[in-house]
């Protein structure tokens, strides 16, 4: 396993093409945009080598027999699908962030599972080669970036409608050495400070849509993969200073970019999924669960932080002890707990497949991460009505350091006496970083969009089922 400053070294040693404002990212372990990123990412290394956390961030692998860090690892039991949320919670709550390893992660599973099943179905060799991967992953403790999202283009066409076919990943050539795919992947967290990244579809496909049932595993340094990163609400502070920053050491969210492939090869041994066009939806709803599982405890831990925060601010306010506040702080609590109890709901409920991993609950996943999509935003709702309008309109640090305005800043935004001011001032700026656009975007729109999770609560639901309960105890006989 890797410490975290073996880590960060293993980032200079790579040579992505990464671009932000218009310019050439050269080290993300140095530039203001990318190094919060590279810390937070960092914390799951540097876990995993502190005895007091090792159940939670180290297993053993099934494949090795070796110990590995815990997001490498292929699930073999409900335990394990517990102790990846629990270690979730533990990270956001370290980070008060992203730490960006859950979707490779997710990916991993996901691929494990649905490549053992393609194999037994076709007669293809993809698990063997996918698990001789999962060794070098494993071996090396690479952080592996799961690409499942495609731009999409028009959404009312599908890949192969689109007027544009790179508006999704797909297989522009075969050789004998391997392949060749052109498109790119949107909204990719922690790309710029991964090793590998796991291409897969995005979507269930059809007959015509061969081309575009491709899983494999890119460098994010290879010829032809360029990154784009994103913009985030706070970034051109990170550019001027520290104060102003509010999760100054972290970040928000996780860092993402668009990833550009432009007629990237692929070899063989890295090809997981070449046309089998019918195990894509399978790929994906195995995933879309896995991920899912994670927000009650990613989330949960983000929480407990913003929690902490609006329970200072209450203090640093003078309203500590105000019966509406304190009913407010449970009201966040209630939800913060009930998101944490979908996460170890689901896992506690997992199933062994046929693979010999362990998956989630695929109901009780879709609908913890669509209650995320709305407890979330009222945990945020409650933390601005109880920290005050100085969140949207706080002076900058520059104001609150100058030699002539600075007293000013300093004299009329204090609360009680005995806070100095700038303690009130980095606590707002990190509830305004926690609780603000990126964050909450991410809540609604992470692991699928809401409408997403629906379909999947739809399809899990077994309304029959529950008809003919009730058609039991009614006295009506079924047909």
């Amino acid at each position: 396993m890797m410490t975290a400053e073996e880590y960060v070294a293993s980032l200079k040693a790579l040579k992505p093409r990464i671009f932000a404002f218009g310019e050439a990212i050269t080290d993300v372990t140095a530039h203001p945009l990318t190094r919060c990123h590279v810390n937070s990412a960092a914390v799951t290394y540097e876990l995993a080598q502190r005895p007091e956390f090792e159940d939670l961030m180290v297993a053993t692998s099934h494949l090795t027999g070796k110990r590995i860090n815990r997001f490498t690892h292929i699930h073999q039991s409900t335990d394990d699908l517990v102790r990846k949320v629990k270690m979730l919670r533990l990270l956001g709550q370290q980070t008060g962030t992203c730490f960006q390893r859950c979707v490779g992660f997710d990916g991993l599973n996901a691929v494990y599972i649905t490549t053992y099943d393609m194999d037994r179905k076709l007669g293809t060799n993809y698990h063997e080669r996918f698990k001789a991967f999962l060794r070098e992953v494993q071996e090396n403790d690479w952080m592996v970036a799961g690409s499942m999202t495609d731009p999409k283009g028009d959404r009312g066409r599908r890949p192969s409608e689109q007027a544009d076919p790179d508006l999704y990943v797909h297989v522009v050539d075969r050789r004998p050495d391997g392949i060749v795919i052109r498109g790119a992947k949107a909204h990719q967290t922690g790309i710029v400070n991964s090793h590998y990244m796991l291409i897969m579809p995005t979507m269930a496909l059809t007959e015509a849509e061969r081309d575009y049932a491709v899983v494999c595993a890119v460098p994010v340094d290879a010829p032809g993969v360029l990154h784009i990163f994103g913009r985030q609400t706070n970034d051109e502070r990170r550019l001027q200073g520290e104060l102003d920053c509010g999760n100054c050491r972290y970040g928000i969210v996780g860092g993402e970019a668009l990833t550009v492939l432009e007629d990237v090869f692929v070899p063989w041994e890295r090809v997981f999924m070449c046309g089998e066009y019918q195990f894509a939806g399978q790929l994906v709803e195995t995933f879309a669960s896995y991920h899912r599982q994670n927000y009650g405890g990613c989330k949960g831990g983000v929480s407990d932080v913003i929690i902490g925060a609006t329970v200072a601010m209450a203090e640093y306010n003078g309203v500590a002890r105000a019966s509406h506040i304190r009913d407010k702080i449970v009201e966040m609590v209630h939800l913060t707990e009930t998101l944490y109890a979908g996460s170890i709901a689901c896992s506690a409920e997992g199933r062994r497949t046929p693979s010999g991993a362990y998956f989630v609950d695929p109901l009780l996943a879709n609908v913890l991460k669509q209650n995320v999509t709305r407890f979330i935003y009222e945990i945020c709702r409650l933390a601005h009505d109880i920290a005050g309008g100085l969140i949207a309109t706080l002076p900058s640090e520059r104001d609150l350091r100058h030699p002539e305005i600075g007293k000013y800043v300093e004299k009329y935004f204090r609360g009680v006496a005995d806070v100095p001011t700038e303690h009130r001032f980095r606590m707002v700026r990190l509830l305004e970083n926690m609780t603000g656009g990126t964050a909450l975007v991410e809540s609604m729109h992470g692991a699928g969009s809401p409408q997403a999770q629906r379909i999947m609560i739809a399809r899990q639901a077994n309304l029959e089922h529950k008809k003919r309960l009730a058609e039991r105890l009614a006295g009506i006989k079924a047909e």
